[in-house]
């Protein structure tokens, strides 16, 4: 089937063309490249400018010589502050670096090179090199020689700490929410733990309590004994161990359903429970918290 005359149609010469015209154009693009790519300078001007820059080597060597035998520009320090790095460039030993850091620790400070000599022992030779970059404060250049700086416990004398005001121990069993997040550690959820579990208990009997809150750390728990203390006759709600139901048993915090279903077979097998002493036969939680939990039960 013959194909249609399309308008952009080229005839077979202008094919020919427009081939040419690309082969032509690959070729003075390659041909560039080429020409950038190798130099066809002679080897004899090789030769001629390797040789140039050979003669002047050993000037360029003996410049960087020159350079490198530089001695290091100093600048002026204050000796208090020599750190290791800084005492090794200054060529002290290690000896010497550990007696000026000894006395600074002192909470002493040096005033004047002769001082310095004395605390580091360093040599005469030495000292002479570096103690014309020592720079001290204005003020000790001013005063009399024989004055040196305050140590830190003259200075603690002069400037006695200020004393924090005391804040007040609050009782545990009447303190808000407000009260309690003022203590480190202790945020809005932990304080309302410590007034649900006041609720169930109706109040706490000993600031130990607050080891019960497992999740509470060190820092807080210090912080609520620091301040607060159990005011005296807490109103605490008791429960009656004979009377009670399962449910009332397990929802007393110290006890769980385990020991409450113990504490209802025991009474049903006895008839009654006397005492606490006979409760401590159930559950070993009788024998380690006894002094507690005696007082929030009836018989």
């Amino acid at each position: 089937m013959p194909l249609p005359n399309l308008p952009y149609r080229f005839t077979k010469d202008q094919r020919k063309g427009i081939v040419a015209l690309c082969l032509l154009i690959i070729i003075v693009q390659a041909g560039y490249f080429i020409l950038n790519a190798f130099d066809f300078s002679s080897q004899a001007q090789k030769s001629e400018a390797e040789k140039q820059w050979l003669a002047h080597q050993s000037q360029i060597d003996a410049l960087k010589v020159q350079q490198t035998g530089n001695e290091y520009k100093r600048y002026p320090f204050n000796p208090n502050y020599i750190s290791d790095y800084k005492g090794y460039t200054l060529g002290m030993s290690v000896k010497e670096i550990d007696r000026l850091k000894a006395f600074r620790e002192s909470g002493k400070f040096v005033n004047s090179k002769e001082e310095f000599q004395k605390i580091t022992g360093m040599p005469d030779s030495i000292l002479k090199s570096i103690s014309p970059y020592f720079k001290f404060p204005d003020w000790v250049n001013k005063k009399q020689p024989a004055q040196h700086y305050a140590s830190a416990e003259k200075q603690k004398n002069i400037y006695p700490e200020k004393k924090e005001s005391v804040k007040p121990v609050l009782d545990i069993n009447t303190a808000v929410e407000e009260d309690l997040v003022n203590v480190y550690g202790i945020g809005p959820a932990f304080a309302k733990k410590i007034l649900r579990r006041r609720a169930d208990l109706g109040a706490f009997v000993s600031m130990e309590q607050m080891d019960d809150f497992k999740e509470f750390s060190p820092e807080a728990l210090a912080g609520l004994k620091k301040s607060f203390t159990v005011g005296s006759h807490p109103q605490v709600v008791t429960i009656n161990v004979n009377t009670a139901s399962l449910q009332q048993l397990a929802r007393f915090p110290y006890f769980n359903r385990d020991i409450a279903k113990a504490i209802i077979t025991e009474r049903s097998m006895m008839g009654k429970i006397a005492n606490f002493d006979e409760l401590i036969k159930i559950n070993d939680i009788f024998n380690y918290k006894s002094k507690i939990i005696r007082l929030y039960l009836d018989f």
